[in-house]
């Protein structure tokens, strides 16, 4: 499964994209066995997550990171919903 653990750090937009094609191809291969099937409930999934994220974080014993460029994360997916 693509996913990360909390010492795995990703360093620039190139390893973001890369790390996002590769999600999507596990989910073309299987898409069937994740508990969010539908984008409905990625989304719902992906904003608790976000939310509950501070608690992952400190269990992970690490920061949040302030620095993050939240706007980025929420221009990317705003505007995967329209971009060809």
């Amino acid at each position: 499964m693509t996913s990360l653990t909390a010492d795995d750090r990703l360093h620039s937009h190139a390893e973001l994209a890369a790390f996002v094609r590769a999600l999507h191809q596990e989910h073309l291969r299987q898409g069937h066995e994740w508990e969010n099937r539908t984008l409905d409930h990625f989304l719902e999934a992906l904003a608790a997550w976000i939310e509950d994220s501070p608690g992952w974080y400190r269990n992970a014993g690490q920061e949040l990171p302030e620095a993050g460029d939240w706007t980025f994360l929420a221009r990317a997916l705003s505007a995967a919903a329209h971009y060809e």
